[in-house]
């Protein structure tokens, strides 16, 4: 499960309601205990508003039956939005004698339950709840013997408590997609999502992560559209009445959170790795660019299989791109689900590509799939490892600039987290199983695996993983077993690494300083994190050193909450970078010289030091002249875009070099966001000066650059912006129409009423939010549309949309009606039926 690319969803809320290594021989432990007096020390009287949370402990499933195949044959009522049913579970008792059998199953209409030998069924007692199905066995049952029962059910997802997280919005495990086909320019489709334990949504199982079972899905629906499950594809026969069944078989055995179906119209464009067969499946308006989209599978199945020497192990990989899919992408068995914004055309291609949430999913087949947490208390175990993924690929296939941008987004996603919740990796007392899915789990995890990684070194490290998947493979872990992994491969044991950084919550927060005389280089270091919460962090770092030009890394162990270490150096250093390889996760404050920073930026080579330094700088930006023009040529795009943010506070009379550089960038840059950056920095100094590179922006093959052009033409006031900008009415990229609906939000006029309930209707996911956050503001400067219709497209968007932040956008937008009193009873009922709890409470605090 990818949730990095729903990051919308945390800033929907936020915008709508205001997310042992030896020691170096020249590098020696001064053995200077000084007295403890730092915040290590010092326990604090006043709880922090992140301190971890002391929620009643979660153990995983206890085993009392093991399920060893489903079979299942659907078919479905699109406009009650109902699946109907016949499950046959086989089964035997774990270990101890069974004579009752207890299934997860949700919101189910139960038709029968049978004992079946052979075709033969015979009727058992059971009792339902809505929850969770009990069935007398009729007798009891030993650990070998396998019985099977067959249940006859109708599954009725939209009538289920809604439920969710930030990261899987929400739970109802089957989901239509325009059932009625009333929508336009929107597919029919049905599909499932399983996580956490949604899957028994839409048929009876054990839902517990520490299950498995082998399985066949038998899918009846009308011929004209294209099935998807886990495994192979095995026969498809037509029926009478117009429908077909296809049959789809899992051989080998997986969770039943990872099964899966996606139906709809689907392109289906095929690829193979090896042998195996390849596939994407998206909309056929994107049957051109999908190997564009997903091309570099084949690689990144190769690359991953020859680092693990563990074969990608299923029988097929497809990938299928549904509508309003309820998180980033979701890992089944041999059959990834993607959220659409992943469909891009040529032209969006430019600007964009998905590498890192594909190669998230795929590494999710190795580690989460072949090898699955037993509890969703070490979830770690799944998504750091397809988080750390991203950062593997990127270094591969892009290079070290591209996988240190990556993990300096991991580091400001935890530590931006850290500022209310700090939680351990591996937390059994979480108040609900999606708690789990937030960035310590994903980014914190990342950045963990990426430090074992450095310490152990690259050979230890892969090995562990092969010994971790193939001695686990098919079966459920915890976070005990990825250690002994690694412990067996290096010899060492690696408890203190395991406890502090997976089993504690919080990070270290070093204060470091350096002085250097008579040809000795002090290094103090202080561990400032409140160590009522955190441990006292063992850090095995380099320290590297630049003296007469020359860089030397010294090895140095941190173990103590106030440390000092010398190292002979034999002139004045030019630079100190303390952890030199930016492999640390945790906050270090070291003051440095402006000297020292400008030497750091132009001599360290590394994306993350330039990044420290140039923040440190552009404080003083004005005195910063030369580094930040350096800066604008810098061959990394991330590091040209930081020097553009950087300029904007500076008067451009003044720096004619500097203006006739980012005008180059505006027209000329390789990197389209760079270009687009550049061309809203011109905006902010000149309006009407740079006019001519605005018209040249809203030509630009970059969407990006073409957004920003919108948005500069019109803050420069010109009579003819709204003629300009009209041509850019009918495009339907994301990033053009939301720049476009900014500008009509304040200076539209009612003639631009039917473009935003246009562009409203038509939206999707994250641009229907945006869209809908600029329609509450073109409201409320334009009263006259305020209309009967307004209210009801807003109400019904906010009572029935699948995606909880758009149906609070749409709130959002009501609540600027909210003086008229049948929209303030419209809210109110908005607020009755809503089942997120997370709206509800917004709502409250609303109304």
């Amino acid at each position: 499960m990818n949730h990095r690319f729903l990051s919308i969803v945390g800033l929907a809320t936020t915008m709508a309601f205001a997310g042992g290594c030896a020691t170096h021989k020249e590098a020696t432990n001064a053995s200077k205990n000084n007295p403890d007096t730092s915040k290590a020390a010092v326990a604090q009287t006043e709880v922090p508003v992140w301190a971890p949370k002391n929620h009643e402990f979660n153990p995983s499933r206890t085993k009392k039956h093991d399920l060893l195949h489903t079979t299942l044959r659907v078919s479905f009522d699109w406009e009650k939005q109902y699946l109907h049913g016949l499950a046959e579970l086989t089964l035997k008792p774990y270990f101890y004698p069974q004579n009752t059998l207890v299934l997860d199953a949700k919101g189910f209409d139960i038709h029968h339950v049978n004992l079946m030998k052979g075709y033969d069924g015979t009727p058992l007692k059971y009792k339902y709840d809505g929850q969770k199905l009990t069935i007398d066995l009729g007798k009891t049952y030993n650990r070998d013997e396998k019985y099977t029962i067959e249940i006859d059910y109708t599954a009725k997802p939209n009538e289920l408590a809604a439920g969710g997280s930030d990261a899987i919005t929400e739970d109802k495990g089957l989901y239509f997609i325009n059932p009625l086909g009333t929508e336009p320019n929107k597919p029919r489709q049905i599909w499932t999502q399983g996580e956490t334990e949604a899957s028994s949504a839409w048929f009876p199982t054990i839902d517990a992560p520490n299950e498995r079972m082998t399985q066949d899905i038998y899918i009846t629906i009308d011929k004209k559209y294209t099935t998807l499950s886990n495994g192979s594809f095995m026969s498809s026969r037509q029926n009478a009445d117009g429908t077909k069944t296809e049959h789809w078989k899992q051989e080998l055995p997986h969770a039943p959170y990872l099964a899966m179906m996606a139906i709809g119209d689907f392109a289906v464009v095929k690829d193979k790795w090896r042998n195996l067969e390849v596939s994407y499946y998206v909309e056929p308006e994107y049957k051109g660019t999908a190997k564009k989209i997903f091309g570099n599978t084949p690689e990144m199945m190769e690359f991953f299989s020859k680092k693990l020497g563990v074969n990608y192990p299923w029988a097929k990989y497809a990938q299928v791109v549904v509508r309003d899919f309820v998180s980033g992408a979701m890992e089944n068995t041999s059959a990834s689900t993607f959220m659409e914004d992943l469909q891009l055309n040529e032209r969006e291609l430019l600007d964009k590509n998905w590498d890192n949430i594909i190669a998230h999913e795929l590494f999710h087949q190795w580690f989460g799939d072949y090898v699955t947490t037993e509890s969703w208390a070490n979830l770690p175990l799944n998504e750091a490892m397809a988080n750390y993924s991203e950062y593997l690929w990127a270094e591969h296939k892009f290079g070290a600039d591209e996988a240190a941008y990556i993990q300096m987004d991991e580091m400001n996603q935890y530590l931006e987290e850290a500022k209310t919740k700090r939680e351990p990796l591996i937390r059994y007392r979480y108040g609900d199983k999606e708690d789990m899915f937030d960035s310590h789990s994903y980014a914190k995890g990342g950045r963990v695996l990426h430090m074992l990684r450095k310490y152990v070194g690259d050979d230890a490290f892969y090995a562990s993983l092969n010994r971790y998947l193939t001695q686990n493979k098919f079966s459920d872990v915890e976070v005990a077993e990825l250690r002994m992994a690694f412990e067996d491969v290096t010899g060492e044991d690696l408890m203190w690494f395991f406890d502090q950084w997976f089993m504690k919550p919080g990070h270290p927060e070093l204060k470091v300083s350096h002085a250097f005389q008579n040809g000795q280089l002090t290094i103090a270091v202080q561990q400032l994190q409140d160590t009522t919460y955190s441990p006292v962090y063992r850090l095995p770092l380099k320290v590297a050193v630049w003296s007469n030009g020359k860089k030397t890394d010294y090895p140095i162990l941190i173990t103590k909450a106030n440390q000092i270490f010398t190292i002979p150096v034999a002139t004045q250093p030019q630079l100190v970078l303390f952890d030199g390889e930016k492999q640390l996760l945790g906050v270090v404050e070291h003051e440095k010289s402006p000297e020292e920073l400008r030497y750091q930026f132009y001599n360290s080579n590394q994306v993350m030091a330039e990044y420290e330094a140039l923040t440190e700088l552009s404080k003083n930006a004005g005195s910063e002249i030369k580094l930040l023009q350096d800066a604008l040529s810098n061959d990394f795009w991330f590091i040209r875009t930081m020097a553009i943010n950087a300029l904007v506070d500076i008067k451009p009379d003044t720096h004619p070099a500097i203006v006739a550089k980012v005008k180059q960038m505006a027209r000329q840059d390789k990197k389209g966001s760079v270009r687009a950056d550049a061309t809203l920095l011109l905006a902010g100094w000149g309006g009407n000066t740079y006019k001519a590179i605005y018209e040249e922006a809203l030509k630009d093959s970059s969407y990006q650059v073409v957004a920003a052009g919108i948005i500069a033409y019109a803050g420069t006031g010109s009579e003819d912006t709204k003629q300009k900008l009209s041509r850019f009415e009918k495009e339907e990229n994301e990033e053009v129409a939301i720049a476009l609906g900014s500008f009509y939000a304040l200076q539209g006029g009612p003639e631009k009423y039917n473009w935003f309930v246009e562009k409203i209707k038509n939206g999707k996911g994250s641009g229907k939010y945006y869209m809908l956050q600029s329609f509450a503001a073109y409201l409320a400067s334009n009263s006259n549309t305020n209309t009967p219709q307004t209210i009801a497209m807003l109400s019904d968007i906010a009572q029935n949309n699948n995606l909880y932040y758009v149906r609070m956008a749409a709130f959002q937008a009501l609540m600027v009606m909210s003086d008229k009193p049948e929209v303030k009873e419209i809210l109110e009922k908005i607020k009755a039926q809503e089942k997120d709890k997370r709206l509800i409470e917004m709502y409250n605090q609303a109304l």
